[in-house]
């Protein structure tokens, strides 16, 4: 009898949590040729606040052979997943979670024996794609099924659910579903679609609350799916929101079940806190564009919504820090008028200096408090916003955050906003969590306007400072956060705990904050007998949420806090969630879910890392190079594989490199050729002997030769030898040149070239010292870079098929399509020499003919230009 293996898909989700941001509960199914998806079903069950949510999808191989069927699911960043099962006709294999380091282990024992990885990937701005697939055989039927949960967080007054759908064809049973219940009662719900007309929306949608209960359904039939009355296709393609809110008679509400209990806490109707507002903005050269016209066009919103009673100021950072006025002003509409010319002339120059920039802003607030000129009812706000990282003046991330977490002393938040992916979001995450702030993302996009105002509404409105919550005294155990620097209007405040004693009669919390006018203190009893009357209603979603809630918010919080631990404290934060999250079954940043599945005869595993906003971007971890005859070396990270071409020109001839109109930088090469000199192009052999490097934001320029290295610095000029081994260091640029090696260029944290010094016999007949050029990290250089190399900072595809034996056995030939063009490509190897400029390491790549034409763009003398600089 044929044996069948039952091999394993390791799901390890690597958890990236934003502490303020919304749900985003989705999902998105794919078909195969053959595959028919019989139903679709999307289940959310809400009970106060807690988010259960389930995604079934039932498929139907209707080939005549077997068919790879995939699930393709799209989830909250915010949320983890708590099961996920495989049920192939009639047999359920299930998931199970485990430690990530012993999951880790079985999959990495996996990979050595030639399985595939790779199943969770960042989707948007909010969402996590999760995709698995199974072979599936003829006339077989498959169910996947997902659940994961979370914590709906209230944002500008209601909380909100966001599915995104795309069955991708026609599905016979399709809906969503979701049941509220909150004990405070449903004040508000509505459900909203961005496929469809308001009118198919209406007959397809049922929504409905009464009392502690809300009802949605969307259930469209074959016909309200289509495209149009006769086509085959789906229209469902986009985003189903549901939105909702909670009665608020009295500020707060306390439940509790089955010794555990949650406490929400958001005042309405008290006057705003005047606060004292310094927004510290990058106007750095990377600014330049449509970011800065962006974040001008969103600061004169924001100056819009400004009350009279706040007071504030702008600092800009570049190479050097600026101020609007020496301190604080009022927003009267005088200034708020002085204010908007200010902001219209804002321009972009230089680098980078956040240290200097922060330390400014956070100054003046410091000032205006002891100095009495804000009002004592007043809190301080620092919002800083930037799209790279430091790289002039104190550019070391931790002695940064060491001077900001002194100058702020614990007195007021700092929130940092980082615009786009070309920074260090770690850095900034950190520095904001230590300073009682959040960091938030700010996507480059057409809306990129919009999310800087958005993010600024969510902090217009202070309504309490120190926010304390009490509790009897040894009365609670295992208490999650109850300390808050402030509550914002439309937001709420959630603690969770544990009782000592779950036969106490009555509970009560208090919770005190400095309002405005006066101190508050606002006081919640609960009776536990009504309370367990309450409990028989709401049995019918899940019985121990809010003890689930509180694992979640826990495991959160503890993770956060692991952010900026060290040593023995790291380690405590650590062992707590990781128990917690076993405990609990779901998957976090420390636990892998390990899923069954069947595969014909093979074993194969996977794994999924759960993006989370992370550091760099690391687009740029494979080198883009050229060197020797000029070979141009472009490593592809998504293929592990390697392009190349030569670029035949004449002794003399100078190239484009890189040329980044944004922050200034260009690198041009001129080429040089054997001392014979030979004038026959198919066997010359040519080299680049010289390199010119220069950032004119910076007017700053580098000439290299194989004999010396010269630098201008305006004006100034500085001549080394090949036989020094020297560091130069000036306004955010550092230049290493190791002895008769190589030479380090670094423009900051994100700009890092290295160029090889290749030397021969002095006396040699024919070959003369050379150089080679290789771009180590290119992060920061802008989008609309270009020129032979910098054309491939950005990421492009490429397709190889029909490869065949060549002319020379050794070098197969295949059909590449890359750019709209079909090239014909021979397998070969060139030479990385940034380890070793003697010997070097092979790299195989396909190497694309006649100068690279149809990989560049255009053709290889449009990047001719007169000069190296």
């Amino acid at each position: 009898m044929a044996s069948v293996q039952w091999p394993c898909i390791l799901l390890a989700l690597l958890s990236g949590l934003v502490v303020l941001g919304f749900p985003r509960s989705p999902s998105r199914l794919l078909e195969a040729d053959g595959i028919e998806i019989h139903s679709t079903k999307i289940s959310c069950k809400v009970t106060s606040r807690f988010a259960h949510n389930v995604v079934t999808t039932k498929a139907i191989n209707r080939a005549n052979t077997a068919k790879e069927v995939s699930f393709d699911v799209e989830l909250p960043k915010t949320a983890f997943i708590t099961n996920f099962s495989l049920t192939i006709d009639g047999v359920t294999y299930p998931g199970n979670v485990k430690e990530k380091e012993v999951a880790k282990k079985q999959y990495e024992k996996a990979v050595s024996q030639g399985k595939t990885a790779g199943l969770v990937k960042a989707s948007g701005r909010k969402l996590e794609k999760f995709t698995v697939s199974v072979n599936v055989a003829a006339g077989s039927r498959v169910t996947f099924e997902l659940t994961y949960e979370e914590l709906l967080k209230r944002h500008k007054g209601q909380y909100e659910m966001y599915l995104k759908v795309q069955p991708k064809q026609l599905v016979e049973h399709f809906e969503i579903e979701a049941d509220i219940f909150e004990p405070q009662g449903i004040s508000t719900l509505d459900a909203k679609a961005s496929f469809i007309t308001n009118d198919v929306l209406g007959s397809a949608l049922t929504k409905s609350f009464s009392g502690k209960k809300g009802h949605v359904s969307f259930k469209p039939s074959l016909d309200q799916q289509r495209s149009c009355p006769t086509c085959p296709d789906s229209l469902i393609n986009g985003e189903f929101i549901i939105t909702y809110d909670v009665n608020r008679e009295s500020p707060a509400n306390v439940q509790v079940v089955n010794g555990y209990f949650v406490h929400f806490f958001a005042p309405q109707g008290l006057p705003v806190v005047p606060k004292n507002i310094v927004f510290v903005i990058d106007v750095s050269g990377s600014m330049q564009g449509r970011k800065m016209e962006q974040t001008k066009d969103a600061l004169l919103k924001i100056l819009d919504d400004v009350r009279e009673d706040d007071f504030l100021n702008f600092i800009l950072f570049s190479g050097d820090v600026s101020t609007w006025k020496e301190n604080l002003v009022q927003a009267t509409p005088e200034n708020i008028q002085e204010a908007r010319a200010f902001v219209r002339n804002i321009e972009d120059q230089g680098m980078t200096n956040i240290n200097d920039g922060l330390l400014r802003g956070i100054s003046m607030l410091n000032k205006a408090r002891e100095e009495h000129r804000v009002p004592e009812r007043s809190t301080s706000i620092v919002i800083m916003l930037t799209d790279g990282d430091a790289n002039v003046g104190e550019s070391r991330p931790p002695k940064i955050q060491e001077n900001v977490r002194n100058a702020i002393g614990g007195k007021f938040p700092l929130y940092n906003l980082g615009f786009g992916n070309n920074l260090n979001y770690n850095f900034l995450e950190s520095m904001a969590l230590e300073n009682n702030g959040i960091a938030r993302r700010i996507y480059e996009d057409s809306d990129a306007n919009l999310q800087l105002q958005g993010f600024y509404e969510e902090v217009a409105n202070p309504l309490l400072t120190g926010v304390e919550v009490e509790y009897p005294e040894n009365a609670i155990l295992d208490l999650t956060q109850n300390t808050y620097k402030h509550f914002y209007d439309g937001s709420e405040i959630v603690v969770a705990g544990r009782l000592v004693d779950e036969d106490m009669n009555n509970f009560k919390a208090d919770v005190k904050g400095h309002g405005a006018v006066s101190d508050l203190t606002f006081t919640e009893e609960v009776d536990m007998k009504e309370m367990e009357k309450a409990l028989k209603e709401r049995d019918y979603i899940f019985g121990n949420y809010i003890e689930r809630l509180w694992a979640y918010l826990t495991i959160e919080q503890l993770l956060e806090k692991r952010k900026n631990a060290e040593g023995d404290e790291k380690e405590k934060l650590t062992a707590q969630a990781l128990d917690l999250s076993l405990k609990y079954h779901f998957v976090t940043p420390l636990t892998s879910m390990v899923v069954t599945k069947p595969e014909d005869n093979k074993n194969q595993m996977a794994i999924a890392d759960k993006p989370g906003e992370g550091g760099h971007r690391d687009l740029f971890s494979d080198v883009p190079s050229v060197d020797g005859d000029p070979h141009f070396i472009i490593q592809v990270t998504e293929k592990d594989d390697a392009l190349c071409f030569n670029i035949d020109e004449d002794p003399g001839t100078v190239l484009r490199l890189i040329q980044d109109p944004i922050t200034g930088f260009t690198v041009n090469g001129q080429i040089i050729g054997d001392k014979t000199g030979s004038p026959n192009s198919e066997t010359r052999k040519t080299y680049f002997g010289k390199l010119g490097i220069a950032n004119a934001q910076m007017d700053f320029r580098i000439e290299v030769t194989p004999e010396k290295i010269t630098l201008w610095n305006g004006a100034a000029q500085s001549t080394f030898s090949w036989l020094d081994t020297v560091k130069v260091t000036q306004d955010g640029l550092s230049v290493m040149i190791n002895r008769r090696k190589n030479m380090v260029v670094s423009f900051g944290d994100g700009v890092t070239f290295v160029v090889v010094l290749h030397q021969v016999w002095k006396k040699h007949p024919v070959h003369q010292d050379f150089l080679g050029f290789y771009v180590v990290d290119s992060h920061r250089m802008s989008a609309q870079t270009h020129g032979l190399l910098g054309q491939f900072f950005h990421p492009f595809d490429f397709q190889v098929s029909d490869i065949h034996p060549g002319s020379d056995p050794t070098k197969p030939q295949a059909t590449m399509v890359v750019k709209n063009h079909r090239l014909t490509v021979t397998r070969g190897s060139q030479k990385d020499y940034r380890k070793d400029a003697s010997i070097g390491t092979k790299v195989a790549c396909w190497f694309v003919h006649n100068n690279g034409q149809g990989l560049i763009d255009g053709v290889h003398s449009d990047y001719i230009v007169p000069d190296l600089f």
